[in-house]
């Protein structure tokens, strides 16, 4: 009884691992090896930093180019690595090269962290993810290097590795210039190789896996393998190319004619451009035009988008892809009054849609009450604190230029918005609900209400 008492919960493990992290490299970032110019940042902006790197936002209170030395730049690459991947996945890599024994218990931890379903093949699934990022990294950095090596010299080899993890892990952060890849809105390489390593790392790996079956398939089965999909990967790659293809279109249109963003670029860079605001919105967090200079519209779009995400068992972050899809066939099913929720020829369960309610629910109020304080103790514009506080909920780094303005108070409110963006909703409230659920419940009677 006693040993129980004291045992945590696979959910506070996870939290736990991600606040320790953020602790150690905001020590790490607040010595003065860690900054450019030898003298140590305050340790308000050296936890800021450490928790938009470990929890893969992008927010800066301080420009990562000029503030970090080289070992500073170092540390927070490995906490954007570190958060993306996620603590417990890492540390299972270490296990498994180490030829460690992994118990059950040690299981049912990356069982949680990734939020899957079942406990057959994690130990294969953590060997997929971690050779399957560290090769999309790599070849991500690679082509980088066409374009920085030529631009920046040897130093383009490190902006390279850097930009490609951050990608990936859908930081956002860079080491480029101040204003994150605005100098490369018209370069096609830059823009193609960014957006690719974003929804890769966007998508999830269990997409990852089940594409890759279906196109070993395809020689076999022709066109006929697409039907081989999962539901979900059905969903999670719908959801995505509606979702880029949508935001393309709306910021191509409301940004056409606007000489601050993309008014003055060629057709194909305007259309370049859109797609990639589309991409990066998705929780990514880097900025080829500047936010702050979109219309009141585009802002709009842009918080819809930033505040879905990407999709689950990936680098991104928000309420996810397949929990908006959910949430949206759930609400199409009531309206036309069916008794199943259906998609691709498969229905949906009633606790996936409650999961999806809980999902939305907590992030929104999440989103709601950064707002509301960061209202209190800022005196901006209520588009821009509503942009930052969404951005720092989804852990998408975007700004229209008002992270650097906070004050104390407004840095210590987007540092705990990023860090429970980030750990999850879901997570959190299972985390915080100590009181168990009674074997013996009674069933409460039905009344009818009104709703609407």
């Amino acid at each position: 009884m006693l040993k129980n008492s004291f045992r945590i919960s696979t959910t506070h493990l996870i939290m736990m691992s991600f606040l320790l992290v953020i602790l150690v490299g905001s020590v790490l970032l607040s010595l003065p090896i860690s900054s450019a110019n030898g003298v140590g940042v305050s340790y308000t902006d050296a936890v800021f930093t450490a928790t938009t790197a470990t929890c893969v936002t992008g927010l800066v209170t301080l420009p990562t180019v000029s503030t970090w030395s080289f070992f500073g730049q170092f540390v927070i690459l490995c906490l954007i690595q570190l958060g993306g991947l996620g603590v417990i996945t890492v540390m299972s890599g270490l296990m498994i090269a180490l030829h460690k024994k992994m118990g059950i218990a040690d299981r049912i931890l990356i069982q949680d962290a990734f939020n899957l379903n079942t406990l057959s093949g994690l130990i294969r699934f953590v060997k997929k993810v971690l050779a399957g990022t560290m090769l999309v990294e790599g070849l991500g950095a690679l082509v980088y290097m066409t374009v920085f090596i030529p631009e920046y010299g040897p130093r383009g080899i490190w902006i390279s590795i850097f930009n490609s993890v951050s990608a990936f892990c859908n930081a956002g952060l860079d080491i480029i210039a101040e204003d994150s890849l605005c100098g490369f809105v018209t370069n096609p390489v830059i823009n193609i190789v960014t957006s690719l390593l974003i929804i890769i790392g966007g998508v999830g790996y269990i997409v990852w896996w089940d594409v890759i079956s279906v196109l070993k398939l395809y020689r076999k089965q022709g066109k006929r393998c697409v039907r081989k999909l999962s539901f979900h990967s059905k969903i999670a790659l719908s959801m995505t190319a509606i979702l880029i293809a949508v935001g393309t279109v709306s910021f191509f249109v409301l940004e056409y004619n606007n000489p601050q963003t993309i008014g003055d670029y060629s057709f194909f860079n305007k259309l370049q451009a859109s797609f990639f605001q589309s991409v990066t919105t998705r929780t990514a967090g880097f900025a080829t035009i500047p936010q702050e200079n979109l219309t009141n519209a585009s802002a709009f779009v842009a918080l819809v988008l930033m505040f879905i995400g990407g999709s689950p068992v990936g680098t991104a972050g928000g309420i996810k892809t397949v929990t908006a899809a959910v949430l949206l066939l759930a609400a199409l099913s009531t309206v036309k009054n069916k008794n199943e929720i259906t998609a691709f020829n498969r229905s949906i369960s009633q606790k996936t849609v409650k999961k999806a309610i809980a999902v939305f629910s907590m992030s929104f109020i999440i989103m709601f009450v950064s707002t509301v304080l960061l209202s209190a103790v800022s005196n901006a514009p209520a588009l821009d604190i509503l942009f930052e506080t969404v951005s720092a909920t989804a852990t998408v780094g975007l700004t229209r230029n008002f992270t650097s303005t906070l004050n104390l108070w407004g840095k210590i409110i987007i540092i705990v918005t990023m860090y429970l963006g980030r750990i999850g909703p879901i997570s959190l409230a299972v985390a915080l609900n100590t009181k168990k659920s009674s074997q013996n419940t009674v069933k409460m009677p039905n009344e009818e209400i009104s709703v609407g």
